[in-house]
Parts: structure tokens; sequence; C-alpha cells
């Protein structure tokens, strides 16, 4: 979800940004390689100043997303105690120099909150694409929490009985927003969250520890999960709702996901994959491409929450100016739905329509995906 520093930059043409930025990421692994291979940085300045300067400057993420759960930031210092607790007492794993905490006040009653502990935005490191090498995985997770993740959370909020009594599985979660509010708010009976980076995963384990005495009776765990791995055969076709945010952009691992989210899910007439994605040029598309050669079937909605359009429908007009660099292709999730393959379609279709679209005055549209109907 790119996004510039500065208004000015913003006027810049596509090429010029994206030539800009690549030259500032070569510049920044370049001066982490330099460092790496020599105990002095450059002259007159540290290594880590290096990369910070050039990683202010680089589009990394979007400026702020919807604001749809109140969140705060929390001084580190005042999670002293559950830190500990989750860390057995290692000053060194509480992060204080490249962590920050955020409160989240949940709108699904009582005083349910969540305290998440994040990587801070500038303390990129050389190890962390030397992981992403390692593991044939991406380094996005540790960015922060994206937009359609925040969004995916209050979508799930409101959707709290889907999620009653069921086993639940968050895919590519990053720092498990989405997962977490699952299991304080839906009483759900397990949530398993999961991501392909085991640095992030270390993340989800330090929120769940935190967070511990909100869950209730909710199971919840964290969990390394590659896609392109055979997944365990304890594991599969387990799961009756399977969730992700903004996991279609990268093209390469589409058909491992596609084959994950078949093989993990339950083979029941209630279980389904719900997933939220910006468009992000043509990579939606292709990933629906990918669901349809697998004997998927979905639906693809854009209007799935009155708060979320009407947000959305301000931005895009330029009517609320606090999201200045806004762009629906890259910046406004779609809701896609999917279901066990093997499910009746007569029944998938009025049930989807009726929980999804909640009245009948919205636009649908018939296409097909293994000969069977689905809406986009």
């Amino acid at each position: 979800m790119d996004s510039s520093s500065s208004p000015a930059r913003l006027q810049a043409p596509a090429r010029s940004r994206g030539s800009s930025n690549a030259s500032q990421r070569w510049g920044i692994l370049r001066h982490a390689v330099l460092a790496r291979s020599s105990s002095r940085a450059p002259e007159g300045t540290s290594r880590d100043q290096h990369i910070k300067d050039g990683t202010i400057n680089i589009s990394r993420k979007a400026s702020r997303g919807f604001n749809l759960i109140e969140c705060h930031s929390l001084p580190i210092s005042q999670l002293t105690k559950s830190l500990e607790n989750s860390t057995d007492g290692n000053e060194n794993d509480l992060g204080y120099q490249k962590d920050v905490c955020v409160y989240y006040k949940l709108p699904c009653g009582g005083s349910s909150k969540l305290n998440l502990v994040y990587r801070r935005e500038d303390s990129l490191e050389l190890n962390d694409m030397e992981a992403s090498n390692r593991y044939n995985i991406d380094t996005t997770g540790l960015v922060c929490c994206w937009p359609s993740e925040e969004v995916l959370a209050y979508y799930c909020i409101n959707h709290s009985d889907k999620f009653r009594a069921k086993k639940v599985l968050e895919l590519g979660s990053g720092y498990g927003l989405a997962g977490l509010v699952i299991a304080a708010c839906t009483n759900a009976d397990e949530v398993v969250i999961s991501d392909g980076n085991p640095q992030v995963v270390g993340y989800i384990q330090k929120n769940i520890s935190i967070n511990a005495e909100t869950f209730g009776e909710t199971k919840v765990k964290s969990m390394i999960l590659h896609w392109d791995k055979e997944q365990a055969s304890g594991m599969l076709n387990t799961f009756d709702i399977i969730v992700a945010s903004d996991c279609t952009f990268f093209k390469q691992f589409h058909e491992s996901l596609a084959r994950t989210v078949k093989s993990l899910l339950k083979h029941s007439a209630t279980s389904q994959a719900i997933f939220l994605s910006p468009k992000r040029g043509d990579s939606l598309d292709k990933f629906l491409g990918i669901i349809k050669e697998n004997g998927l079937n979905c639906e693809l909605i854009d209007n799935y929450d009155p708060t979320v359009w009407n947000l959305h429908k301000k931005y895009e007009a330029g009517d609320d100016k606090t999201w200045p660099n806004y762009d629906k292709e890259h910046c406004y999730p779609l809701l896609y739905h999917g279901v066990n393959p093997e499910l009746d379609i007569d029944w998938t279709f009025q049930n989807c329509f009726s929980l999804l679209y909640g009245s009948t005055n919205k636009t649908v549209h018939r296409h097909s995906i293994a000969n069977k109907p689905f809406l986009i």
C-alpha cells in the first residue's frame, strides 16, 4: 500500500516516484551490506542513521487507515509486567529499542481492549531481508498493521455470530489484529493466527501472551505456516473459517495460497473463507483466476459494510482530506468469500447473499467458476 512521505512527492509522476523509491531501497541495502562487512560506518554517520534516513523517504505504507477501531499509542513501559511474563523476564526480548505499543478499544461491548506490540517503522534491518530470502517469504508483516487488516477486524466484530464456537485460522496475519479481535469478541472455540515469517510469529505470540486474559474460554495460539509446504495431516480440513487480509499482492504465492485454503477448510455446509484485499492492479483478478483453476467457489463484493463504504467514497472524492494519498486500487479492500467446492451451490448462493449483502438493493453480477455461479 504505497504512499509518499510528503504532499510534494505525491505530485511527482508515477514513473519518477517508482525510480526514486527503487534507488532509495537499493541505497538502504548498500549501506546495510557495507556496514555488515565493516566495523566502521560511512564517514561521519552511523549505520542506523543511514538506514533511518533512507526509510523516512521511501514509499513503505499508507499514511493512515480507515480508523474504524479506536487506537492510541501506549508507552511500552506500561506493559513491562505483561511483557516480562510473556518473555521470561529477558529484557532484550522486550524490544524497547525497536518496538512500539498501541492500545485498541474494541467496539464489541463491555470494556474489551487489546494491547499490541509492533516493530517500530524505522527499524529496518538487514537480517529482515535475509530471513525473507531464507524462508521464501515477504517482510510486509513487519512493516505495520495494514488498513485491510483493520477493516477485516472491524468486519469480524460486526459479524461475530459467524465465529461463535468455530475453529478459525488467520493466514498471513502480520501482527494478527484480526485474529486477536476474533478471539476477544466472538466467542470462537479456537483461533490460530499464522504467518510464514518467524519474526512476525514471534510478535504474534507476544501479543497473545499480553492479552491472554481478554480471550475468555477461547483457545488462541500462533504458528508458522508456509503456504507452499505440505500441511500437517492433523490440520487438513479442520477449520470452520479461514480469514486473511491483503494476501494476494504477491502473484508468486497465488497458487500455494489457493491450495492452502482448499486443503485446510473443513468439509462442512457452514465452512467459509473470508478475505479482504485491494485490487492492486491485476493482482486480485489473477488470484480469482487461480481460485477458479482450483475448483473453489467465491463471490467478490465491494459494498459489504456501510461505514467502510461511506468512508471509502469520501476519501475517493476528496471530501475527507485526512487520507490525501488515498487510491481505490491500493487502499480499498474488496471482500471475497470462498466456500467448500463440494457444497450445494443453491445453499451457498442464498445464504451468502443474506449474510454479506443484508438487503436486495445492490447490484449482483453473475459469473461462472468451475461451471457454478458466483458473485462479483
